[in-house]
């Protein structure tokens, strides 16, 4: 079955809709069959996932209008279906029945706020109102027994782009949010959601089919060595070759030319941040803007290959293939633009493979072969810190190379906080929004550990053992 390919059914939910939506663009169906789409995937009047069929339905409207682009007007790529929020607590912190109505009244002692009060059985209760959710009273209760209960989608963003809104909906802040999804895999009800372009890369698929004047480029992250698993990699390459892509490039060539370039400009400027991950480029930014001084001027791996690509080689579209809901901002940049003309998850491959009934598993195994080991390791936490020392190695510089990886938007926070004060004992921040790395990224199709393990599998794989190796082929 399908939904095995995937972590959850809300992944799978989110892929039915993405496929029935592909499948009706192929066959230029799409607006004529808009409001059927919704009843396709939920035939008959028994709801299968909400209170009625009328409020699935309402809902599924929605994510089939986030599949086709969603809000033009919101620039983020993060939205919310407040429609499908409405089935978590508010959250906050709460009074359990832990409670013993002791007299010490410790709780109501400590709020500065006035938001303990008792009843007649000496129980607290807590005045959302007047709240301001510091802890105070949680630390001092001797049983306990108040506790914070945040939403799933409030403890997954660890920057607080989060919060409810008058209709205890969840609402996002999009002067804080760096769009790298952990609230879309994390939410139980999938009411957040990444808006898809799978209808511009179709578009631009049947175009080439047509024979317009432009080669049609995939460009696929390192982290797809951990993905489909249930096929070889070989057929993925050859999938998308049945789709309709001239060439498939591993985006880990350019993680060797990032390499390349970045340990030189370490090694000139004495203190660098990466800028292989948009969301922490982002975070940077939009947090520590007097850090922003520090990122590295190179492109990421991705904006650097495709660059390469389109100065080479006239006429070129390029698509990139990755984990990452982030680099779907990161196109809208200036710098970046001109160079990605779409994006798709690995999650939107995979509706896209399925909407053509491209059988995977069936395909003869075609080559990726581009990048070396250093390049493809980009894709897991510490990778981009190996390539980097490994880049001065290569290029004989005598540098005290003192990295610090961070691992997840927590660990960038404390590095670049300590950073800000002058008491970091580093010089080289790679900063990962995603715990794990990109093997981590919202628009996996799985996650866990044993990622790690088939990434660094497939680095080892590569025919090219150095960086330079690796550059030397686009000579």
């Amino acid at each position: 079955m399908c939904i095995r390919k995937f972590d959850t059914k809300v992944q799978y939910l989110k892929y039915k809709v993405l496929r029935e939506v592909a499948k009706q663009a192929w066959d230029d169906t799409l607006l004529e069959n808009l409001l059927d789409i919704p009843m396709t995937i939920v035939p008959g009047t028994t709801p299968t996932m909400r209170c009625c069929v009328y409020k699935e339905r309402a809902i599924l409207g929605e994510r089939v209008k986030l599949a086709m682009g969603g809000n033009k007007n919101n620039p983020n790529v993060i939205e919310v279906i407040e429609i499908a929020c409405d089935e978590c607590p508010v959250g906050g912190y709460e009074v359990t029945n832990a409670c013993r109505g002791c007299l010490a009244h410790r709780c109501e002692d400590v709020c500065r706020f006035g938001a303990i009060s008792f009843d007649h059985r000496h129980v607290a209760h807590i005045d959302k109102s007047k709240c301001k959710e510091c802890g105070a009273c949680s630390k001092v209760c001797p049983y306990t027994a108040i506790v914070s209960r945040k939403r799933p989608c409030q403890n997954a963003c660890k920057i607080k782009a989060i919060s409810m809104n008058d209709n205890k909906a969840a609402a996002i802040d999009n002067n804080k949010c760096i769009a790298c999804g952990a609230c879309v895999y994390q939410c139980p009800f999938g009411a957040i959601m990444d808006k898809s372009f799978i209808l511009n890369v179709i578009d631009l698929l049947k175009k080439s089919s047509q024979g317009k004047n432009y080669k049609l480029y995939a460009i696929v992250a390192p982290s797809i060595a951990s993905q489909f698993r249930y096929a070889k990699l070989g057929q993925v390459i050859t999938g998308l070759k049945e789709l309709g892509f001239h060439t498939v490039v591993e985006a880990a060539l350019g993680a060797d030319m990032v390499a390349s370039a970045e340990s030189k400009e370490l090694a000139e400027k004495g203190f660098l941040t990466s800028s292989c991950c948009p969301a922490f480029v982002d975070y940077i930014s939009k947090s520590f803007p007097e850090l922003e001084q520090y990122i590295s001027h190179n492109l990421s791996p991705m904006a650097t290959i495709a660059k390469y690509i389109k100065d080479t080689t006239e006429n070129a579209k390029i698509i990139f293939i990755g984990p990452c809901t982030a680099k779907k901002m990161e196109i809208q940049k200036e710098s970046v633009k001109p160079y990605i003309d779409a994006v798709l998850t690995f999650e939107e491959l995979q509706a896209l493979f399925d909407s053509r009934d491209i059988d995977i598993t069936t395909l003869e195994e075609d080559v990726l072969d581009n990048a070396s080991y250093f390049g493809r390791i980009f894709a897991r936490s510490g990778g981009l810190t190996d390539a980097v020392a490994q880049g001065l190695k290569e290029h004989g510089i005598d540098f005290d190379f003192k990295p610090v990886a961070c691992d997840g938007i927590e660990a960038c926070k404390l590095a670049l906080t300590k950073k800000s004060k002058n008491v970091l004992d580093a010089n080289f921040i790679e900063g990962m929004a995603c715990v794990g790395g990109c093997i981590g990224g919202a628009g996996c199709l799985t996650h866990g550990e044993k990622n790690k393990a088939e990434v660094d599998k497939y680095g080892r794989e590569a025919y090219e053992k150095t960086i330079s190796d690796a550059i030397s082929l686009l000579k």
